[in-house]
């Protein structure tokens, strides 16, 4: 996994806004995006234990789940053939007479595509052994496993240097967030904005992930989801290009926009006690702007 991972330490932007001065809080954003230039954010650590496993017997394709504009396909089919290891794909929808760049992509980078109805796909119900005729190491849609957790957990060790009071996430599938929760003490907060709406079932998601343990240090903003997954407005919008603007981070509008807007929010009403130290996790996925009209973003 080194060849993934590589040597460089993680890079934190400071974030030096007028509010954190007046209110007396530290925020930085961990770039997990820089980390690797394909297999980017918080999908290299989700996919890690899967990938040892599956390096233990290469006879044993690597199979997983997602949209034609899934960063984790393109990320598991990169990082499977960085490692020798075949790929394989299951497509939400049927197969559009043009494929999308990052089916392309992914294709390009030896991974078999197979496309199910979006019903199938939607209702969990596809038989795998009916698609694929050999034996697989199957990861969840997301990393949602507790071998996703397990690698999401090892975020921890690259910025507990930082010395944070809370840690902040975007919450998809929550198994980033659990990963967080395993590897943290009970002086680090984890906080977690969900970017769907309704997503009221963190806490057992996090019992399967975390084999039922319980976090206090655990805390969710649930205001922050602009209307639902891959939902955004004018407003969320102009926050990214001011903070790219101010900060030269570029974000995504699906779900590091987000959170970083919900914790920025929660400054102006003070949650965040003085002296408070906060790391935001840049988990990746800047793709998904490209669904963006051109000129909507400065960078």
């Amino acid at each position: 996994m080194q060849i993934l991972f590589g040597e460089n330490e993680l890079e934190f932007n400071v974030i030096n806004h007028p509010l954190l001065v007046e209110k007396k809080i530290s925020l930085s954003v961990a770039r997990l995006d820089k980390i690797h230039p394909v297999v980017s954010g918080n999908k290299l650590f989700k996919l890690h234990y899967f990938l040892q496993e599956a390096l233990k017997d290469k006879t044993k394709p690597v199979l997983t789940f997602g949209g034609a504009y899934s960063n984790h396909l393109a990320a598991t089919a990169f990082a499977c053939k960085e490692c020798g290891l075949k790929s394989i794909g299951i497509v939400r929808g049927e197969a559009a007479p043009v494929l999308s760049h990052t089916l392309k992509q992914c294709e390009a980078d030896g991974m078999e595509l197979h496309f199910v109805s979006r019903e199938m796909y939607k209702e969990k119900n596809i038989d795998i052994s009916s698609i694929v005729q050999e034996e697989c190491i199957v990861v969840p849609e997301g990393g949602y496993h507790p071998l996703g957790a397990d690698g999401a957990s090892l975020i921890m060790e690259k910025i507990r240097k930082e010395n944070p009071t809370h840690v902040c996430t975007a919450v998809g599938t929550a198994t980033t967030l659990a990963g967080l929760l395993n590897a943290s003490t009970s002086d680090e907060t984890i906080i977690g904005i969900p970017v769907l709406k309704g997503l009221n079932d963190i806490h057992e998601r996090i019992g399967y992930l975390c084999n039922a343990r319980n976090f206090p240090n655990l805390e969710i903003f649930n205001n922050y989801h602009f209307g639902g997954y891959a939902k955004k407005t004018s407003g969320l919008i102009n926050f990214m290009n001011e903070f790219y603007l101010s900060y030269h981070v570029p974000t995504d509008f699906v779900y590091t926009a987000k959170m970083l807007f919900g914790v920025m929010e929660e400054i102006k009403q003070d949650f965040f006690k003085a002296g408070s130290r906060i790391i935001c996790l840049h988990t990746g996925g800047l793709q998904g702007n490209d669904s963006l009209p051109h000129g909507t973003l400065v960078f």
